[in-house]
This record gives structure tokens, sequence and C-alpha cells, in this order.
């Protein structure tokens, strides 16, 4: 736990960010949405890291990195991210180099999203080894453990398991001196042992925000942001059109939240007194800019 960066300081209040995988989205509609979240008062904002969209290689989809190096120079307050960076695209000193002057270059903007691939078959498609769970999960633990050595600007040698280094350095260091590390599942076998050890952030997905209150305490102090798919309904007349459309485009995510401002506050605000403090929202329409200012105006007021 020694080392932890500090992200958004804890003020009390919920923060929201803004899940924009980028499939079926050029960088234009990216921008736009990000900079109405910004202008709402959205902490962050979030992407995905595969070399192709798992579900239909045949789309364009921008690269990760790219995108929040892009975004973060475009935008001023908003935050960056990823749910989540696959440790196995990028060796550790890469990493940390990499991380430490988008960092650097933004004015401490960067919220490191890690993961051990989630995807087996792209890893092996794309010509990475796949040793299997438990190795690749050993493997973000040394990772981690090599980022906040070579953010210290100091000589590291490392001897691991999975990792050798000698006299490597890394600077400049992070704004902060290190940068918030964000670990996203529910695992208990590697996921969260990983997240009591060594991260900054839980991310629960979706799929498990129903266990949010029996998982906590197993995250240890780790801070907790939850992600969900949120139909946001400006009306009770719309209600209807949009529950159906968040169930049908993003329902297998489990985890879904749907209705008006007043319903959604109140489904979140249970996940909030569990100790919710980030909501990252994928909202039904992608994150119109109409709905991002909806959700900033109405829900996230409401949240205790």
């Amino acid at each position: 736990m020694t080392g932890r960066a500090g992200t958004a300081a804890t003020t009390g209040r919920a923060l929201a960010g803004l899940y924009l995988p980028q499939i079926r989205m050029d960088f234009a509609a990216i921008e736009r949405r990000a900079r109405t979240a910004e202008e709402a008062g959205f902490h962050s904002a979030w992407f995905i890291d595969h070399l192709a969209p798992p579900g239909d290689r045949g789309l364009d989809m921008l690269d990760a990195w790219t995108v929040a190096t892009a975004l973060a120079m475009r935008t001023e307050r908003l935050h960056v991210g990823h749910l989540v960076l696959c440790a196995e695209f990028r060796h550790p000193a890469v990493l940390a180099k990499m991380a430490a002057s988008l960092d650097v270059i933004s004015g401490g903007r960067l919220e490191l999203g890690l993961g051990w691939g989630s995807v087996a078959r792209e890893l092996t498609d794309y010509g990475f080894t796949d040793p299997g769970p438990a190795v690749r999960a050993g493997r973000l633990a040394e990772t981690i453990d090599l980022l906040r050595l070579l953010w210290s600007g100091e000589p590291v040698d490392f001897d691991g398991a999975h990792w050798t280094l000698r006299d490597a350095v890394c600077r400049p260091r992070p704004v902060a001196g290190s940068v918030p590390i964000h670990i996203g599942g529910s695992g208990s076998r590697f996921t969260m042992p990983l997240v009591a050890g060594r991260a900054d952030w839980w991310n629960c997905p979706a799929g498990a925000t129903d266990r949010l209150a029996e998982l906590r305490p197993s995250a240890g102090a780790a801070r907790v942001s939850v992600q969900h798919p949120i139909g946001l309904a400006a009306s009770s007349a719309a209600r209807e059109e949009v529950v159906a459309t968040v169930h049908r485009r993003f329902g297998a995510w489990g985890g879904v939240i749907a209705g008006t401002p007043d319903e959604v506050a109140e489904a979140l605000s249970r996940e909030r007194e569990a100790g919710a403090e980030l909501f990252i929202c994928q909202f039904h329409d992608f994150g119109a800019p109409e709905t991002v200012r909806m959700f900033a105006e109405e829900v996230l007021p409401a949240l205790p």
C-alpha cells in the first residue's frame, strides 16, 4: 500500500466518469462528448484497450493510448484513463515511461487502469504468449511493483519471476510522484488480491455491482468506482423507449440501471452508501451531450 498515488481529492461528493469505448465512434464524436463531460463537471473519460473490437474485428477502432493522449491535449480538467489497459501489450518499463510522460504533459490527469488480459484469444492471435491466467496475474503484480519503483526517478534493479531490470531510470516523474492505478474485475482468486495489495482504485464491473457490498471488504483500502450501462430518460413518456434501448445495446453486460433521473439517482445512491465514489457511465445513446448534461445536472447532485 505504501507509495500509492492520490487522485481527485475526496470531497464528500460523488464523481462521474464517461465511458467512451472507441468503437463505431470517430475521434470527432469522442472529443465532442468528452468536452461536454468536462464542461458539465465530469471527473474523467475512459476508453478500452484492444487491438481490434473483440466482437467484430472488421470494425474500425482507434488505439487506446493515442486517443487518451489526443483527448488530454484537447481538454483542460478532464482526467483520462482506460478500463483497462492490457498489461501484456506493453513492457513495464515502456508503460512506466508512457504513463509518466502523459501525466506530465496533461498536468497530472492520467488515471492508469490495468488488467491482465480479458480476451485470451487476442493475445495468441496477435503473437503474444498466453501462459494462462495465473501467470498473467503474476506478471501484472510485478508490473505494478515496477511502475511504482520506476516512478521514483531513481535507478531500479529488479529481479522478479517475470521481469529483470538493471539500472533502469524513468524520468520525468509523474506530477504527484505516482499515477493512480485502477484495477477492474471481481474475481476472488486473482483480481481482488491484486486490488487489495496494489491498487489505488477498484473498479467494480457492471456484472458484479449486485455484489458490491459483499465484495467491498476484499478490495482493502482501495477507493471504489462502479461501472454501469445507464439508460437515462428525460421524461416518463420517454422512459419505455430508453429502457428498451439500453437493454438491447448493453443488457449482456449486467448491471443495467434505467429510468428517469430520480430513478437512476435512487439506484446509484445505494451504491454510494456501500462506498462507491466514482460512477463510470456507459449511456444508452453512447453519451450524447444532452444526456451527459442531464446526468450532471439532475442525477449527480442527488447522490449523497
